[in-house]
């Protein structure tokens, strides 16, 4: 109901289609929303038609703020790209937001910053699952404060349990929203994905991190080490440091050996990691599993084939 308020306050006017396409409702919804604005005694004028134009009565501003032209585009961008990316913000919290940018911006500026808007294309797709806003939050203020959370969470398995949670920071990567910890339900680190987080409530008991903890390493250790379907190990003739800069850290762990570098992950499909084997360009000896020989037997194979064909 506010961000229609906000919505109608930077318009001069918008119909029924247009508030309900911003804030992804119904026109019903709408409708409702604007009902209850009127109830509260907002001057919220409608006109006639099943989509007449919705306006607010000459006069009803609030005190404007000044933005400079690289402040509102630095507002706008950051609001359309937490929108797209899906990073625990609902659409509606995002157009009340840019809203309210637009309805302080002058007439000009407003015209440029919405230019932007309605001419940009974002090259990627938001993720298939997000956290709610209030799981983002609580795991936040929780890592600042350094108070424990109750945790209702789902694994992977599809298993539900309760738990006591010490977060000690959050991580957004590759789309999803993870939080790295101390689990006081299986005692030591682990790794929650928030959007698997089904409940999420500020406990009593404090705790201290320990020192110089890396959130983002752990995330990023803990995802290479996830199980899978198969169980990989290579022996890649290189230094590490090469190795680092071909193999990302959230799919593989190495440890540098006598040898070389030893790799080792899980991966649910040999024939994708068969590939990405080729890929990384030098020599090296397929531990495990001997399944993988096989699929990278297949894709020389296969090469060879598209090497020798010519047209006609």
């Amino acid at each position: 109901m506010l961000t229609v308020l906000e919505l109608l306050q930077g318009h001069a006017q918008m119909s029924g289609p247009q508030i309900a396409a911003r804030l992804e409702v119904d026109i019903r919804t709408v409708r409702r929303y604007v009902t209850m604005l009127q109830d509260l005694g907002i001057p919220v004028e409608a006109g006639r038609g099943r989509h007449g134009a919705y306006r607010l009565r000459p006069g009803f501003k609030l005190p404007p703020l000044m933005f400079t032209e690289d402040e509102a585009l630095a507002l706008t961008l950051s609001m359309l790209a937490a929108k797209q990316l899906g990073l625990g913000v609902a659409a509606p919290s995002v157009e009340g937001a840019l809203a309210k940018v637009e309805r302080v911006m002058s007439g000009s500026l407003r015209e440029r910053v919405q230019a932007v808007q309605e001419t940009l294309v974002w090259d990627g797709s938001p993720p298939a699952s997000t956290p709610p806003s209030s799981v983002v939050v609580a795991f936040s203020q929780a890592a600042r404060e350094q108070c424990s959370l109750r945790v209702r969470y789902l694994s992977w398995r599809g298993e539900e349990t309760e738990r006591a949670f010490d977060p000690y920071g959050l991580v957004y990567r590759g789309g999803f929203w993870y939080s790295a910890g101390y689990c006081h339900l299986r005692d030591g680190l682990r790794v929650f994905r928030l959007d698997r987080v089904l409940e999420a409530e500020p406990g009593e008991r404090r705790f201290a991190p320990p020192a110089k903890f890396d959130v983002l390493e752990h995330v990023l250790s803990s995802l290479a080490s996830t199980p899978g379907e198969w169980d990989v190990e290579l022996l890649l003739e290189t230094s590490l440091d090469d190795a680092r800069q071909h193999v990302p850290r959230a799919l593989a762990a190495l440890e540098a050996t006598a040898d070389g570098v030893a790799l080792r992950c899980y991966v649910q499909d040999l024939g994708w990691f068969a590939h990405f084997v080729v890929g990384l360009g030098c020599p090296l000896v397929v531990r495990r599993p001997p399944e993988l020989r096989e699929e990278l037997r297949r894709l020389a194979s296969h090469a060879a084939r598209l090497a020798e064909r010519t047209e006609g």
